[in-house]
């Protein structure tokens, strides 16, 4: 080895990556949330109260939810009226929407982590 150099270990190397892309993603999801809750249908607050990020730090996968019993037919139903910029596909069009961002939000947090 030459002198002045110190390589980690790969475990390590990997372990920091795998931590680092997890609260990446889990930021990203996040992200997606917010500007999901900007326009989910609004009445009384429930069901934007009810959306909620999960994550798998395992698979790196996360998952954005509504848990209320309207929750799918409010995303889903087309020729339901909403007020004051709120609209169906809430959750889709978000996600759609923001491809650039989740991809720049998850970069920039393993970028920091090193």
């Amino acid at each position: 080895m030459a002198k002045g150099w110190k390589f980690k270990p790969v475990k390590s190397v990997t372990t920091r990556l795998r931590k680092s892309s997890a609260r990446g993603l889990a930021l990203a999801a996040e992200h997606v949330l917010g500007e999901s809750n900007a326009k989910v249908p609004l009445e009384e607050g429930t069901l934007e109260r009810s959306g909620t990020v999960s994550l798998d730090e395992k698979n790196l996968r996360a998952a954005i939810s509504y848990d209320t019993p309207y929750a799918t037919v409010q995303h889903e139903d087309l020729t339901l009226s909403h007020t004051g910029g709120r609209e169906a596909k809430f959750l889709e069009n978000a996600i759609n929407g923001n491809k650039a961002e989740v991809l720049d939000i998850v970069a920039r947090t393993v970028q920091g982590e090193w």
